[in-house]
């Protein structure tokens, strides 16, 4: 088995058995500590603060990975404190991947990244909209 202690008690693990799933940029699983205190970050798309969705798929990615970061550094959290993550992407495919990982990099930094469902879809709440991503963050006690 493979752990990967993070802060907070948050440890993420890739079980024997199952393929690594690193590349791919995420955990298999993500266990929190008894008594933890978590927050639940509703999906976040590519919208600016003022309600502009670009309709460059890559950049609505890295304002969505901005909007998710702001949402938990509100609560108190970082980054590195995601359980984990769900992700709806239209048109799927392996270069959407690709451009998801790499923003994912750049958001969460080295390391190993949270547990993680992708999901495609044909549409999401908005016209326009290609990319939307909740998460489950594990925040300090306080």
């Amino acid at each position: 088995m493979t752990d990967h202690l993070r802060q907070s008690g948050l440890t993420l693990i890739n079980p024997p058995g199952l393929y690594d799933p690193a590349p791919n940029g995420y955990s298999h699983v993500a266990l929190l500590p008894p008594g933890a205190r978590i927050a639940f970050i509703a999906g976040q798309g590519g919208e600016t603060a003022d309600g502009r969705l670009s309709a460059i798929f890559c950049e609505q990615v890295r304002q969505a990975m901005h909007n998710l970061c702001t949402a938990i550094a509100a609560v108190g959290g970082t980054p590195q404190q995601i359980a984990k993550l769900t992700v709806l992407i239209v048109n799927h495919s392996e270069a959407r991947l690709q451009v998801f990982g790499e923003e994912l990099e750049r958001a969460l930094g080295p390391g190993p990244k949270p547990a993680c469902t992708l999901i495609p879809v044909p549409r999401l709440a908005l016209e326009g909209m290609l990319f939307e991503v909740e998460a489950v963050v594990l925040l300090e006690e306080g």
